[in-house]
């Protein structure tokens, strides 16, 4: 984040218009008039032993989208984000599994939604960071079994002309894949380098992030899944709360990545409160809820506060939520962290 950016920040906290975080009536859900909506479409019955019906969870995702987009049937509420000529990557949080990442049952009615809307089958990318995990998910199979692609964005390469530079620099520790890796030169492991896959061939990106925590982000929303997912040298925010704080918001707002966004879904059909991006069930909870929004911000400030309850029911021990994430990215204006003026619509 710049000075500038930092100040506004200072300034609007001393004049009371940002709570701290953490505070439970920061998190209080209220109806406002806003234009920021978020729309929860809530379902029952939706799982066998925790493994989701393929048909309910698609009916319940179709309503749920209709409801958003204000249409009447599924194709035609796709028709209104995406065209047939746009190249459509559906951005899933894999490294968990299906279980508690982003499920194959909702990735495939994205998938059925977008064929009916006209796509082209080559023009839809399931994509993550890497393929092995893709494949661990069930990707692989999901992909064959539907005829779309399944890629990892790291394994795509990286352009070399399209990059993130902190104002100031983080020297990274590269590894394996990072495209300075065993580079000697002076200067390297500044940068991080988008995606040839986000940056020259997707048009359109879905993000479908699962309501799951992570040590240093709070949770594995569509901030963290994105922008950790569409560069290298990454090790360097992760390992760090603050850094990390700076880094997502201002990797969303790359124009090669936030700028193709066209839809954030929650992945809210189960709760891991603990132990996550590991796949912990012991630590999990139902909920059979998908939230849908153009505003990444918003959801994944609301995927905090679910986190912190469910701890909270459980007594299990708080765990941070680094709100400052989403506080630099409403600076950024990036989207609403202000639950007073997100407006919860709920579908059933």
């Amino acid at each position: 984040m710049s000075r500038n950016a930092r100040f506004h920040f200072v300034l609007l906290a001393l004049l009371g218009w940002l709570l701290p975080a953490g505070a439970e009536d920061f998190f209080a859900p209220r109806t406002t008039n806003s234009a920021v909506r978020v729309v929860v479409a809530q379902g029952e019955n939706l799982f066998n032993a925790y493994l989701p019906y393929d048909d309910r969870v698609e009916a319940l995702f179709n309503r749920g989208l209709t409801h958003f987009t204000r249409t009447t049937n599924a194709a035609e509420a796709w028709r209104s984000l995406v065209t047939n000529t746009d190249t459509v990557g559906i951005k899933v949080f894999s490294i968990p599994g299906q279980l508690t990442g982003t499920r194959p049952a909702v990735v495939a009615a994205v998938v059925h939604g977008l064929l009916a809307a006209g796509l082209p089958p080559d023009q839809i990318i399931i994509w993550d960071k890497h393929a092995g995990d893709l494949r661990k998910a069930g990707y692989f199979e999901l992909g064959k079994n539907l005829g779309v692609p399944v890629l990892g964005s790291a394994e795509a390469g990286y352009d070399t002309n399209t990059y993130y530079l902190p104002d100031s620099p983080v020297i990274g520790a590269l590894v394996w894949g990072d495209v300075e890796f065993g580079n000697t030169n002076k200067g390297i492991g500044k940068k991080s380098f988008v995606s040839k896959l986000v940056c020259q061939r997707l048009t359109k990106i879905i993000s479908v992030a699962p309501l799951i925590d992570e040590s240093s982000a709070g949770t594995c929303g569509h901030f963290f899944s994105l922008a950790i997912g569409s560069v290298d040298n990454t090790r360097r925010f992760e390992d760090s709360g603050d850094r990390l704080a700076v880094a997502l918001p201002e990797l969303y707002a790359l124009p090669s990545i936030g700028d193709h966004v066209v839809l954030n879904i929650t992945d809210a059909l189960l709760c891991q409160y603990q132990g996550g991006p590991a796949n912990y069930l012991q630590y999990s909870t139902i909920r059979q809820q998908l939230w849908f929004s153009h505003d990444p911000v918003a959801l994944d400030t609301l995927a905090l506060k679910e986190l912190s309850r469910e701890r909270q029911l459980v007594a299990a021990a708080e765990a941070p939520s680094n709100f400052e994430i989403y506080t630099n990215a409403t600076l950024l204006q990036l989207g609403i962290s202000n639950p007073a003026r997100i407006q919860i619509e709920t579908v059933r």
